[in-house]
């Protein structure tokens, strides 16, 4: 991922960089290689809340390497 630095045409591009995503790829990860990880969500053995704010987040895979 390269970074693009611009000229100081004006004073707020002065200094101003940004990433280019262009060369990434835009296809997903390969499925084979993707374990799921299992969130407690704060929850202990008997399924009670023991962690109070935990849980309601988007799920998430492990990606085996």
């Amino acid at each position: 991922m390269p970074i693009i630095n611009f000229k100081p045409t004006t004073a707020s591009r002065r200094g101003m960089s940004v990433t280019d995503y262009s060369k990434l790829s835009k296809v997903g990860p390969e499925k084979s290689l993707l374990a799921p990880m299992n969130n407690k969500s704060g929850r202990n053995s008997y399924g009670r809340i023991t962690v109070r704010h935990r849980g309601g987040a988007n799920r998430k895979k492990y990606r085996i390497i």
